[in-house]
């Protein structure tokens, strides 16, 4: 396994534990979006335009979800 393909594995690993968590914190939403952007790098890397764009719409909507929590747990 070469290094791009561990980093990607690590990047969806992150996104799934991150979004099996939301519920517990609002700061597993603002990771969930940090692991859509390294989602997101890792498609683009390995030349997959399409995977690479969705996982960065992905983590606009999570930090904006994530925006939206903050501004009504305040």
């Amino acid at each position: 396994m070469d290094r791009l393909t561990l980093f990607g594995l690590f990047a969806v690993t992150a996104m799934l534990v991150c979004y099996a968590l939301e519920e517990r914190s609002r700061w597993f939403t603002l990771a969930f979006a940090a692991a859509c952007v390294l989602g997101s790098a890792y498609g683009f890397l390995q030349g997959s335009w399409p995977f690479g764009l969705l996982e960065a719409i992905w983590s606009l909507v999570a930090l904006r979800r994530w925006r939206r929590d903050r501004s009504v747990a305040t």
